[in-house]
């Protein structure tokens, strides 16, 4: 079932409007703002034939609850994250191809969600996988740093994620935890296969249990003083490497 979310700003509103306008059910803009960016997007949201509000700057504020929405705001009634059941039934759809998923465990920052969910979208990923408790889900400001990814990257929540990453391996899908001092570096390792990237929390990385689940732990090799990435960096990272060792297993069965 749908539940009405409020996005806001002009990439994340422009987003909607090109992956799924048919969703947008009520729209506000700044009444005093008028540069040409906003009435681009403004525009093209009075074309939808949905209710238009124009409010002072105070009351979007408001609104948005003091996020920088740059004078839009939306209300869209998306599809909410799916569950454990319709992930099944993805995997099956998926027939021969060796599915590529991403699992964000316990990661709150809504900027991080964002960012991954974007990286994914790129990537090909197949969904997108989190807890549904101490966790964030899809927020406005993910909506925003996503630009556009989540009306295109299925992303779950999952109420035992132990349980799920259980049933992962019985599936056959081989689970690869990210952490800073595994043995094995990302570049020397095989992803080409069904897989699941597991990335821990921003401050403490993959809980035990977690970490206990997966069948190899892996490393992004450091050259400089830094200790750790951003885990939407490191996401990045070895997704795009999981990316490229399949573009090379398929162009190798193709010679």
């Amino acid at each position: 079932m749908s539940k009405v979310q409020v996005i806001y700003g002009v990439h994340a509103v422009r987003a909607a409007l090109k992956y799924d306008p048919g969703n947008i059910v009520e729209v506000v803009l700044e009444r005093q703002r008028r540069d040409a960016k906003l009435q681009n997007v403004a525009a093209a949201l009075e074309k939808l034939q949905v209710p238009v509000q124009r409010v002072s700057r105070r009351e979007l504020d408001q609104l948005a609850d003091g996020g920088n929405h740059q004078g839009v705001l939306v209300r869209y009634s998306g599809t909410p994250p799916q569950g454990e059941s319709a992930l099944w039934q993805l995997l099956d759809e998926l027939g021969e191809k060796p599915p590529l998923l991403l699992i964000l465990d316990q990661v709150q920052d809504p900027h991080n969600l964002g960012a991954c969910l974007r990286t994914a979208e790129a990537v090909g990923v197949d969904a997108v996988i989190a807890p549904r408790d101490n966790a964030v889900g899809l927020t406005p400001t993910v909506h925003k740093v996503a630009s556009g990814a989540v009306g295109k990257v299925p992303f779950f929540q999952v109420t035992n994620l132990a349980r799920c990453l259980r049933t992962l391996r019985e599936r056959g899908v081989w689970l690869a935890g990210a952490a800073g001092e595994a043995r094995d570096d990302v570049f020397h390792v095989d992803l080409s296969g069904p897989l699941a990237l597991v990335m821990g929390a921003e401050e403490s990385g993959l809980r035990r249990l977690t970490r206990d689940h997966c069948d190899m732990l892996v490393r992004i090799p450091m050259q400089g003083t830094v200790e750790s990435l951003n885990v939407s960096v490191a996401a990045g990272v070895l997704l795009f490497e999981a990316l490229r060792q399949r573009l090379a297993s398929k162009s190798a069965v193709g010679n």
